[in-house]
């Protein structure tokens, strides 16, 4: 068997542009893994590369596979792989310079994958590695958000968010969290302290002196959060970089992520799911031949968690 199905794009534009159709199965490097992808969760990073924002940062090559959020079962390695073998159940936020997993197959690095949480199937696991390391790189590297602080993480019920929570507790920091009020259940069921409703509430007249805000939305959120941080606090944002001189002037740190591949990472993360401690919160399961629409509802926001597509049983 040489070709496999994917979602690709052969130019920018709208989802008009996703294609379903047959494409080579990819070659191995050396330190590669090629996964047989059980499912793959959808991102907004895979429909802003779609539309082309980020031709500028990313070295793409059209056609492209979308998707950096699998699943599924390693079916081949390359001659230098070491730690995992054939069948082994893997889980990984791949290279996104390289195709993506709205496929069959997909080749990945060694160093970026992990062996799948016990507890989860493939389509819960897909679910994890994007966001559960983008809430990891914000929480854990950049704010060092420790046992006894206190957190502000705008948009709890997303997919981000919704790690977030569970990861901030995980380390015995106290939540604060925004979402709308159908969500309120959700979030305080994560371990959230304290619920803002933003349709009804400003979140600075609730939260004061904080230590760490978390922005998972940027624009007038991102703003009007600084003056919720007490002196020396972090703002760390993962949608855009915050202006340093906003922060010199506020006399609080910055800092912004754009999330990275790590194998390390995702093992303390499958510790903490297999432990109980966090879970990915879906909000739908779309067949792969679905992406269109998948990236559909990811971009009118308002997600509940993440979208998965599941590519095979």
């Amino acid at each position: 068997m040489t070709t496999m199905k994917a979602v690709r794009i052969h130019a920018y534009g709208g989802p008009e542009v996703l294609h379903y159709e047959d494409t080579p199965i990819p070659q191995l490097q050396p330190d590669d893994l090629l996964i047989r992808v059980r499912a793959a969760a959808v991102n907004p990073v895979d429909w802003k590369i779609r539309e082309g924002f980020l031709q500028g940062v990313l070295n793409h090559c059209l056609p492209l596979t979308l998707g950096w959020d699998v699943s599924g079962e390693v079916a081949a390695v390359g001659p230098e792989v070491i730690r995992f073998q054939i069948g082994d159940a893997v889980y990984t936020r791949p290279n996104i310079e390289r195709d993506g997993g709205y496929a069959d197959y997909i080749a990945v690095k060694a160093s970026e994958a992990a062996l799948k949480p016990v507890k989860l199937d493939h389509d819960q696991a897909a679910a994890v590695p994007l966001a559960a390391l983008t809430a990891w790189q914000a929480l854990v590297d950049a704010a060092q958000l420790r046992s006894g602080q206190t957190v502000l993480i705008h948009a709890a019920a997303g997919g981000v968010g919704s790690f977030a929570v569970q990861l901030a507790k995980a380390r015995g920091a106290k939540v604060i969290a925004t979402a709308s009020a159908v969500n309120v259940g959700l979030v305080m069921e994560l371990g959230a302290d304290q619920f803002v409703d933003y349709t009804r509430s400003r979140f600075e007249e609730v939260a004061k002196e904080v230590d760490v805000v978390f922005d998972t939305i940027g624009g007038e959120t991102q703003t009007r959060s600084w003056s919720v941080l007490k002196p020396g606090g972090m703002l760390v944002s993962v949608v855009s970089p915050p202006p340093e001189a906003t922060a010199a002037a506020y006399g609080v740190r910055s800092a912004f992520v754009f999330v990275q591949p790590s194998s390390s990472q995702l093992d303390a993360i499958t510790q903490l799911i297999d432990e109980g401690r966090i879970k990915p919160i879906l909000h739908t399961i779309m067949p792969l031949y679905e992406a269109r629409q998948a990236q559909v509802i990811s971009q009118g926001g308002h997600v509940r968690g993440k979208i998965v597509l599941h590519v095979a049983s």
